[in-house]
């Protein structure tokens, strides 16, 4: 069995990823489940963890949930996060400029750059297509958009001068935030997106009931054990929702919305 957060799984969380893996790995044994990794996998791809059937628990985008995985994976729990644009559950973008970009909204963008992570990412693409979507023209808005393979590199670009626009998650720009504190010299939020459920925890479609159950009993105890207080400050980890397929239907209806204006991709 594997398992991974990579979705927020920086180096220098490691250390407090990892205590938090160990302390629900703890629970699972206790619980009678034997086939529990001993530590998280990061030597995989994201997306070949996902689909994989021996996989335990992982933390996934809502994108890839909702527009591919809908076969390959059960949904255990949405993390909650202590972080500015989070509201329990759901969680948004922020729509990041240099610190001295002039621009006053998001219209005065029109015909800049843009940096996304990735095409099929929900907080870094989708959100950012869907705010763009009533400002475009023709299918198009920007002049020219870049893809960086992360939101931390995404930031970079705009620092850099490489992009004038991101839309940054909110967890991880909060974590990039308490890591870097230099970064709001750099950048300013020039407003936020909607919001839609935070990423998932899903473990493999064939899981059993109980290895479901077990999973979500486990997350509820870490969160109230005083030993790892200091690993959920870390992590701004709150809570824990149970969450359905259907309060994940906006992602896809803001892909369906956007495409109907005539924008069907951020370009």
């Amino acid at each position: 069995m594997i398992a991974s957060f990579g979705m927020y799984d920086p180096p220098w969380l490691h250390d407090a990823n990892d205590h938090l893996w160990r302390a629900i790995a703890a629970r699972l044994r206790t619980a009678g489940l034997t086939a529990v990794p001993a530590g998280l996998t990061r030597t995989r791809a994201l997306g070949t963890i996902w689909t994989a059937p021996d996989l335990l628990l992982a933390q996934t985008c809502g994108y890839p949930l909702t527009m591919h995985l809908a076969d390959a994976v059960t949904l255990v729990a949405t993390p909650c996060y202590n972080a500015p644009g989070c509201e329990g559950a759901a969680h948004r973008s922020a729509l990041i400029v240099r610190r001295d970009d002039p621009a006053p909204d998001l219209a005065a963008l029109a015909g800049r750059r843009a940096a996304i992570n990735a095409r099929d990412s929900n907080s870094g693409m989708n959100l950012l297509r869907a705010a763009i979507a009533p400002y475009a023209r023709g299918g198009r808005f920007f002049g020219r958009v870049i893809e960086t393979g992360t939101h931390q590199r995404s930031l970079n670009a705009v620092i850099a001068g490489a992009a004038d626009i991101a839309a940054i998650d909110a967890v991880t720009l909060a974590l990039l935030r308490d890591r870097y504190r230099g970064i709001d010299r750099r950048v300013r939020v020039l407003g936020w997106t909607t919001a839609t459920p935070g990423l998932p925890l899903v473990t493999a479609a064939g899981q059993p009931p109980a290895t479901v159950r077990a999973l979500r009993i486990a997350l509820a105890d870490v969160l109230t054990d005083p030993a790892l207080a200091g690993t959920r400050a870390a992590l701004r980890l709150t809570g824990f929702a149970t969450l359905g397929r259907a309060d994940y239907a906006v992602i896809p209806a803001l892909e369906a919305s956007a495409r109907a204006a005539g924008y069907p991709a951020v370009a």
